[in-house]
């Protein structure tokens, strides 16, 4: 699978996040990401300050996903869910990636 859905119309480009909040998944098709962190960035210049995070006591993680079938000679694709950050992750950026806890 290819990462990031195509661009919905011909200007912009690949969709790596998809907002989650106030949407219905149940005919969508869903999908697990494994990783075994997620980044987020901060500043304003290159090279902008890179910040790592990490699910304690778990060597991987998985974030929740969509993906699209393959349409002609192109790929099937993913997207990463995205939602309001966690308390560790809002210092840092106003997004973060839906991570699922191991039990769920």
């Amino acid at each position: 699978m290819t990462f990031g859905f195509a661009p919905a119309g011909p200007k912009g480009g690949p969709v790596f996040n998809f907002r989650s909040e106030g949407r219905q998944f149940g005919n969508s098709k869903r999908c697990l990401v494994p990783a075994s962190a997620f980044f987020e960035f901060t500043g304003t210049k290159y090279p902008k300050a890179k910040h790592r995070f990490t699910l304690n006591g778990c060597p991987f993680m998985a974030v929740a996903g969509l993906w699209r079938e393959a349409v002609g000679n192109k790929p099937a694709t993913f997207t990463m869910l995205t939602t309001d950050p966690g308390p560790d992750v809002a210092p840092y950026h106003n997004r973060q990636v839906v991570v699922l806890q191991p039990e769920n």
